[in-house]
């Protein structure tokens, strides 16, 4: 019951901040949610213990209980990422399926070492001593932009189709590979006596990636084909609320990817499986159903994104190695996208203009926070999670908010500058 009584409160909360949100900030619904949320947590951490003391330590204690790593990254993120692909033409990724491959597997990798290098230099500058495998740490869990971020962001801003897509699609793959580096990384900062070793992360990764892809297509390709035998909406419904569900415990016993078999499942179900199994009353009742599974769950977690400000204990004390983190963070993006498109440039993959909507829109979210509470207590935690927190932070409010604008400014600039190079051309 203790968990139904959490979720209660956190479903009043989310839809009391909802209503706040559109009838005053007028945001975002979820990031106008999280905005309210981190006001809230600021006021009751400045003045909670004075009006309401014995509310105060209740909301600590709810907070502090609540597991956001095992809810989010194993329970949340599914349901999150099957709606997200169940909505997404497989068409679009194929077409850009070159640039959708290459920044979600090479420039992940390259962004962590990035990061992990340009922190271990500047760390020392602000009296901090950071190992260098806990700066690679960080890098592979900051890294990784979040789909269930992107996602939500990008249904709510102007954006050109093929530069949606691109970041769709790196979003909703990249989390095989930061996973698998976070897990390897994990283990060497944790034991000097680990044997990693090519074979060994290769293994892992075929395993965890290569597993979560084929599990759900087997799980999308076998559910569409359990639904054209019937014609019922409920049922089909049903169908796919148990497919995410019971989805979830087989990529757990096979130690397969999770995340990436839900993805697989809704892209097969979204595009095959609602071509021959579904008739229009199906499909729409399947859109409607999955949005609203989308929409509640989404609140919850940004919500829950906000309150975490309760959990850091001095939040002020790595406030400016936070603040230069993030100019660490968009730089080592930057250099992460720019590089592979400068060796594949012959193939004309992104214009500048593409190229900087790319960068801002690289938002990180949820899931590096789950990454980051996953660690084990040690000395270097509390300020990996202060720092995590406040890219996050930043990243979903000024970034979420502002890439709709910047990519309408920087691709509106580059339209003027072909119309001068080439004023006869319409």
């Amino acid at each position: 019951m203790e968990l139904y009584y959490t979720f209660s409160i956190f479903i009043v909360l989310a839809s009391w901040f909802a209503y706040l949100n559109l009838r005053f900030l007028k945001l975002p619904t979820t990031i106008g949610i999280m905005v309210i949320a981190v006001l809230v947590s600021i006021g009751i951490r400045l003045l909670g213990d004075q009006l309401f003391p014995e509310a105060t330590r209740d909301f600590f204690k709810l907070i502090s209980q609540f597991d956001f790593d095992e809810v989010l990254m194993g329970a949340m993120l599914n349901f999150l990422l099957f709606a997200g692909a169940l909505h997404i033409n497989i068409a679009d990724l194929r077409e850009h399926r070159l640039a959708i491959m290459l920044y979600s597997t090479v420039s992940v990798v390259l962004s962590a070492f990035f990061i992990a290098g340009f922190l271990f230099y500047i760390c020392p500058l602000f009296g901090v001593s950071l190992p260098f495998i806990y700066c690679l740490l960080f890098g592979t869990l900051i890294s990784p932009t979040d789909p269930i971020v992107v996602l939500s962001v990008l249904k709510q801003v102007k954006v050109p189709k093929s530069i949606e897509t691109k970041i769709t699609g790196e979003s909703l793959f990249n989390d095989g590979v930061a996973v698998v580096m976070f897990a390897v990384v994990l283990r060497l900062a944790l034991s000097e006596d680990v044997d990693i070793t090519f074979l060994s992360v290769s293994k892992f990764f075929a395993q965890e990636v290569i597993g979560g892809v084929l599990v759900g297509f087997l799980l999308g390709y076998s559910a569409s084909h359990v639904m054209k035998k019937i014609d019922d909406y409920k049922v089909t419904v049903l169908i796919t609320l148990a497919l995410v569900m019971g989805g979830f415990l087989l990529t757990k016993t096979l130690h397969v990817s999770s995340p990436l078999a839900m993805v697989i499942a809704g892209l097969v179900i979204g595009n095959y499986g609602k071509k021959v199994a579904m008739n229009d009353e199906t499909q729409d009742y399947l859109t409607k159903f999955w949005e609203l599974i989308d929409e509640i769950l989404n609140a919850i977690l940004f919500m829950f994104i906000g309150f975490e400000l309760l959990l850091l204990p001095d939040i002020e004390k790595h406030i400016w190695l936070a603040l230069i983190t993030i100019l660490v963070v968009l730089f080592s993006r930057m250099l992460s996208i720019l590089i592979p498109y400068r060796v594949f440039s012959r193939n004309r993959i992104y214009t500048k203009g593409s190229l900087i909507v790319l960068v801002w829109g690289g938002i990180r979210g949820g899931v590096s926070i789950a990454l980051v509470l996953s660690l084990p207590y040690n000395e270097y935690k509390e300020m990996l999670l202060e720092i995590t927190y406040i890219v996050v932070l930043f990243s979903i409010v000024v970034q979420g908010l502002s890439i709709g604008k910047v990519a309408k400014t920087v691709l509106k600039e580059e339209t003027s500058e072909k119309n001068l190079e080439n004023p006869t051309q319409k």
